[in-house]
């Protein structure tokens, strides 16, 4: 679990990236809902003409959905599964208790409506990335979702890159967007190489009957998976991914051509206090253009005080999963119980996760604007 200490300087502040317009929850029709397996769906929607601009996404980001079903207001982020300039789907996943899942998967139908955040995350497209790449995706079960949106889109504009897929499944039934992957495998054939691994159904090919798990890795690389790719692309439960950019790191691929995404971390665990916490502490906010201030009580996070003042404010998982309450911290300095959302280069651009965050200073100073 990465834990770091942050602190806000007035040069941090500038130069923090423009996210944009904030995240907002608007209603929208949905259009299909597919049988992907016996326990996943993929569900489309109908996005009006003056919401286009709203929606439109890059590889890799992530909806919110805001439903009843787990409670009033209950939020879960799924990740959007399909090429950039493509239609705007989802994949939902059955969830063992899992209250939203489980109506999406046995209920939900055409012409049903839902409340829908705007795309959200930053997990996706190198930035700034020309000319050809060589990269590699791993994904593990739904984490193929957001994989798919990157694997699709480098496909289709980028002609001159190629693509590995390593992709672990229980078993061939549980693969989740089988035909869209085959699809892609037929339309760029000597650009995608495609390889499923399952771990409860024998192959022909014994190599591949096998968890994707970090000795399976290892004794890919240099051979399947060319070392040296320019980007590779994680996703999958929080201990696989871990797994994974671990061996990566000891075969001596650079952190910051590996770009990561967790579908489940589990429950957060909170570290004890920092020696520096403050019980209590003074918070300025901006959102919106508008600036609020507030005072973090004993025991809350950053976002517990700002939603005493602002509702509003942008949020989904709480378990610093899935980056959507990101704000840029401008002065003070706090600690985050949890990160499983921002990568390095994201942390030295002074950008936290309020949703984990908590002052270590008696004052702090953030920008959802950012």
């Amino acid at each position: 679990m990465n834990s770091p200490r942050l602190q806000g300087t007035a040069r941090a502040a500038a130069v923090l990236d423009s996210a944009g317009p904030r995240a907002a929850f608007h209603r929208l029709v949905v259009s299909r809902v597919e049988r992907l397996t016996d326990d996943a769906v993929a569900i489309a929607f109908e996005v009006p003409a003056d919401l286009a601009a709203a929606y439109r996404f890059t590889a890799g980001q992530h909806l919110t959905v805001r439903s009843e079903h787990g409670g009033p207001g209950s939020r879960r982020s799924y990740s959007i599964a399909a090429p950039v300039g493509g239609p705007l789907r989802i994949g939902v996943k059955h969830l063992p208790g899992g209250a939203f899942s489980t109506w999406a998967n046995t209920s939900l139908a055409a012409g049903d409506v839902l409340d829908l955040m705007t795309p959200a995350g930053t997990f996706g497209m190198a930035s700034g990335a020309t000319g050809a790449r060589r990269i590699v995706a791993i994904a593990a079960g739904s984490g193929i979702t957001p994989v798919l949106s990157i694997v699709a889109t480098v496909l289709a504009s980028e002609p001159d890159s190629s693509v590995t897929l390593l992709y672990g499944s229980r078993s061939s039934d549980a693969v989740m967007f089988a035909e869209d992957l085959e699809d892609l495998k037929n339309r760029h054939a000597a650009r995608f190489a495609l390889f499923h691994f399952l771990s409860r159904e024998p192959q022909v090919i014994p190599l591949l009957y096998v968890r994707l798990d970090a000795a399976k890795l290892r004794s890919l690389l240099g051979t399947v998976a060319p070392r040296d790719a320019e980007d590779w692309y994680l996703c999958g439960p929080g201990e696989a991914v871990e797994e994974w950019r671990a061996v990566l790191a000891e075969h001596g691929v650079p952190a910051h051509r590996v770009h990561r995404e967790l579908f489940h971390a589990g429950p957060v665990v909170h570290r004890a206090p920092s020696p520096t916490a403050r019980a209590t502490g003074e918070l300025e906010f901006t959102l919106d253009g508008r600036t609020s201030r507030t005072e973090v009580r004993a025991g809350e996070t950053v976002l517990d005080a700002v939603l005493r003042v602002r509702p509003d404010a942008p949020f989904a998982c709480r378990g610093g999963v899935c980056g959507t309450c990101r704000a840029g911290l401008l002065s003070g300095a706090v600690d985050m119980d949890a990160n499983y959302a921002l990568e390095g280069d994201e942390l030295e651009r002074g950008f936290v996760l309020t949703c984990q965050a908590r002052p270590t200073t008696d004052a702090v100073v953030l920008d959802f604007d950012r």
